[in-house]
């Protein structure tokens, strides 16, 4: 494990992942993680392991024509970086978003664990997905 980060190397990670999303490169979102880190979309089971987490973001992004993360507000709090951000996307054609507010713990330069909380229900519906791919990407 490396040193730990700064508040402001923190906030540049998040802003990384940003924009790794938005370009739509699942293997460097993986990577930002530590090999055994974790997702969790805090509704359904945690993802765990970069690896899995490769398979889960880039299963995601099947029919994912765009997606930004629009961060409103990121700061640190005791360590751990918050983000308060609105996610748009379009996805077979259909523009949706969600409002969404993550948590990332750091292990050296590297995403420990990355919390998500968000309605469920509003995200599927803005997919327009009447069954949730969690059940389809397991």
């Amino acid at each position: 494990m490396g040193a730990a980060l700064s508040d402001e190397a923190k906030i540049a990670v998040g802003r990384e992942m940003a924009e790794a999303w938005r370009a739509l490169d699942w293997r460097k979102v993986a990577d930002m993680f530590a090999p055994d880190g974790v997702l969790h979309s805090m509704m359904v089971d945690p993802i765990v392991g970069r690896e899995a987490v490769y398979k889960r973001v880039s299963g995601l992004g099947d029919g994912l024509e765009s997606i930004t993360l629009n961060i409103h507000h990121m700061g640190v709090i005791d360590g751990l970086l918050y983000m308060e951000r609105t996610d748009e996307f379009v996805i077979r054609g259909r523009a949706g978003s969600a409002p969404v507010v993550g948590v990332l713990e750091f292990e050296g330069p590297l995403i420990k664990t990355w919390r998500e909380y968000y309605d469920r229900a509003h995200l599927l519906k803005a997919m327009g997905l009447v069954e949730d791919f969690d059940q389809k990407t397991r």
